[in-house]
This record gives structure tokens, C-alpha cells and sequence, in this order.
């Protein structure tokens, strides 16, 4: 994670407390009030039938803070936005295992498992070699909209943040990015549903497999059914569960290039990913009564909404400027993979699984 923002008047060398004292309280008191406000805003039904949610609208609350009245404020609160976008968003990925449990992956069947599989690995792959090769993008832009694209959308991207050092300003272009085609890929999955020749199950499983955002995903499957309903947001939870092995993967190649000290290979073990597994099973096992795991899900929300927040207020608009037409491009050609590629792989996974089993 990156070091503190040059602007702020805090001493990157100051003592922990120090910290604390000059800053960490205001600046999480801003990071949680603009948290509120966003989850407060996800709750309206209007914004709810767009997907949108409390984290989208936290960043973008955060953005329109941070552009505005948080650089009168930033050497007071600085200490609390930096706490909130590291410590704490990683804190919230870990949370997020309670989300999913290993037994939906019965749900979905082996087909599930390796369409989320292919797509994975195919779109974080064609992200990374397109954005470089082609579009001249630097490789943490690249990477951060392959990953949201290709897993989970906007946690996603904060959950590779870390692993790949992205700027903020980046992380804001990638989250940008999978918000505007998760949104539309909302809309045009029920439009093309009676095209498809897919069951309700079918075309969940495919609905969650490839659209970005868990609640965009809910919407696409409820416009059809619930059977499709189900089938989506099981099939997008085995797709999230698949974040943890995809950060170690990615810490371990990024090590291997020899990004460490005096040119020794250095390999970033990210144990927020590890912790969300372990997290994933206790969930599995069913221990936790029904309140308290609602309980704890509400507080991941808040956590990981703050930690969205913060990231908006330390990202500029000049800088997002900056990055241009291109990274909103590779978002465009990945959504053309996800959504017609993605629908060849359903059927086809459909047909040969049918054929072995």
C-alpha cells in the first residue's frame, strides 16, 4: 500500500501515535459519514432497481468530498483516510468470506466451477496483454480492470490494490470502469434472455459468471426469475470465492519478476486472501446463528463503504482525466468477451459436462 499523500502535513516518520492523535479519528469520522450517506442512498428502491451499490456510491461520494472539501482538510484527517483504505479494506475482504460457503459450489455443479474457472483466468489474462501490449496502459491499470472484470467488480479491484501497489486514482479509473458495463450488462442480459434459448438455471449460471457486480447480478437474474436469481448469485459467490487462490497466484508471479530489493524476487503473500478462506469455511460450517452472521455482513459493509470512501477522497479528477479514452476501452472489449464469449463457454461447458455425465 502506498505511503501517505505527500500533501498531508504529517511526517511519513511520525510515530504510530502520533498518527493518531494529529488525524485518525477526524479522518475516519469522514470516511464513516460518507459511508452512511452512501448506504443510506443503496437502500432507496430508485437506486437499487440500477444496482448500484453502497460501495459504487461511496466512491463516487468519496471522489466528489475529495475534489471539493477534503484538501482543506486532509492534513487533519489524512492519518483516518489511509487507515480506512488499507488496514480496514483489508479487514472488510477478510469479512467478506462470510458471504459465501463452500457448499454452494454444489449448487452449480463441476461446470459451474470451471466456467468461473476459464473466465477468470481468460479475462484477468486478455486484460493484462491488452492493456500493455496494445493499449500502452501502465500494467497496475491494466491488471486492477482485468481483475474487477474478471471476478467481482469493484471489491475485486480493492482486493488486488495491495497486491499490485495501484495508485488511487487508478483504482478509481478500474472501479469506473466495471461500474459502467456491469450497469449495462444489468440491462442487456434480460433484453438478450429470450434470444439465448437458455433455461432460467442456464441462464443464471451464466448471468453470474459473467456480469461484474454481485448486486448487478442479482438484478439481471430477478428480471427473469428466481430460479435464475438463484442460479446467478450462487454461481457469482463460486466466482468470488475464487479472489483468494487468484491474489496468491498473482502475488507469487508478481514476486517472480523480481520486484524486490537489489533485484531479488520478492513474493507478497497476501493474507487477507488466505483469511478470507479460512473465513469462507468456519461460514460453512453452519456455527454462527442467522442474526449474527447478518450482523456481521452489515459491519463488512460499513467497512468496506469506508474504505471506498477513503479511496474517493484521495483520488483527483485531474488524475482520472489523465488516464484518458483507453482503460475505458479495455473495459469495453472485456465486456464483449464476458458477454458473447462468455455465453459460447456456458454452452458449450453445458453440452460437454451433459455429454460426460
Amino acid at each position: 500500500m502506498s505511503a501517505l499523500n505527500p500533501t498531508s502535513s504529517v511526517p511519513v516518520a511520525a510515530p504510530q501515535g502520533a498518527h493518531r492523535k494529529r488525524g485518525f479519528w477526524p479522518g475516519l469520522g469522514l470516511a464513516a459519514a460518507i459511508a452512511a450517506v452512501a448506504m443510506g442512498l443503496a437502500s432507496l428502491p430508485a437506486l437499487q432497481s440500477f444496482g448500484l451499490s453502497a460501495l459504487t456510491l461511496a466512491i463516487v461520494l468519496g471522489i466528489a468530498v475529495g475534489n471539493t472539501v477534503f484538501p482543506a482538510v486532509a492534513a487533519q484527517a489524512g492519518p483516518g483516510v489511509d487507515f480506512c483504505k488499507s488496514a480496514l479494506l483489508r479487514a472488510g475482504i477478510v469479512l467478506y468470506g462470510f458471504r459465501v460457503t463452500f457448499q454452494e459450489i454444489a449448487g452449480v455443479g463441476w461446470a459451474g466451477l470451471a466456467i468461473d474457472v476459464v473466465v477468470v483466468a481468460t479475462v484477468f489474462g486478455l486484460a493484462t496483454w491488452l492493456g500493455t501490449r496494445w493499449l500502452k496502459l501502465d500494467r497496475e491499470t491494466s491488471m486492477l480492470i482485468g481483475a474487477g472484470s474478471a471476478i467481482c467488480g469493484a471489491a475485486a479491484v480493492m482486493a488486488t490494490e495491495p497486491v499490485v501497489r495501484g495508485q488511487a486514482h487508478k483504482v478509481s479509473v478500474a472501479v469506473a470502469t466495471v461500474v459502467v458495463f456491469g450497469t449495462l450488462g444489468m440491462f442487456v442480459y434480460p433484453w438478450l434472455y429470450p434470444y439465448l434459448g437458455m433455461s432460467e438455471h442456464a441462464y443464471g449460471v451464466y448471468a453470474g459468471s459473467t456480469i461484474h457486480e454481485v448486486a448487478q447480478v442479482v438484478v439481471a437474474g430477478r428480471a427473469i426469475g428466481e430460479s435464475a436469481a438463484s442460479a446467478a448469485v450462487i454461481e457469482k459467490m463460486l466466482r468470488v470465492m475464487l479472489l483468494a487462490p487468484f491474489l496468491l497466484i498473482l502475488s507469487s508471479r508478481i514476486g517472480a519478476s523480481g520486484e524486490g530489493a537489489a533485484g531479488k524476487a520478492k513474493i507478497v503473500i497476501p493474507w487477507f486472501a488466505l483469511l478470507f478462506v479460512v473465513v469462507s469455511g468456519f461460514n460453512s460450517l453452519h456455527l454462527l446463528p442467522a442474526a449474527w452472521k447478518a450482523t456481521i455482513v452489515q459491519i463488512d459493509t460499513v467497512m468496506l463503504a469506508m474504505a471506498m470512501a477513503a479511496l474517493g477522497l484521495r483520488t483527483h479528477v485531474g488524475a482520472i482525466k489523465q488516464a484518458g479514452a483507453k482503460p475505458m476501452l479495455l473495459a469495453a472489449i472485456l465486456f464483449g468477451v464476458l458477454t458473447i464469449g462468455g455465453y459460447a463457454l456456458n454452452v458449450g461447458a453445458a453440452k460437454l459436462f451433459a455429454a460426460i455425465g
